[in-house]
């Protein structure tokens, strides 16, 4: 069952994530503009954090409402890519092969293929 509070706990910890991801990219700004530093120091960030949040909530309370704060949340807000790369590990261990290949591959394909079918449309 959806519960409003959980609904607004990941909605609060979403907003504080984009705000850190906005603050990187403030920070890192001038930095290279030949290469997306920012977006992947942000990515790779939110993949560390997304890994030590896992492996904690697993080991404590995987239900816990901390748990959809900071990982659905503010990771999430953060960056999207975390939560790839999460659930890819977790295809992984579990021995799902094809369902990895499936979702990695598709997901970075058909994501770049949308993006320039978007750019398309909207030209």
């Amino acid at each position: 069952m959806i519960v409003l509070k959980d609904i607004l706990l990941v909605g609060a910890g979403s907003f504080l994530g984009g705000i850190a991801r906005y603050l990187i990219a403030l920070g890192m700004k001038g930095f290279s503009a030949s290469f997306p530093w920012a977006t992947m120091t942000a990515n790779i960030a939110g993949c560390l954090l997304i890994g030590i949040l896992w492996a904690t909530f697993n080991r404590n309370n995987p239900s816990s409402q901390l748990n959809l704060f900071l990982t659905a949340g503010f990771c999430g807000g953060f960056t999207t890519f975390s939560t790839f790369s999460k659930e890819s590990l977790s295809l992984l261990q579990t021995g799902n092969y094809t369902a990895f290949c499936l979702y990695a591959v598709g997901s970075v394909v058909l994501g770049i293929l949308a993006v320039a079918l978007g750019f398309v449309m909207a030209k």
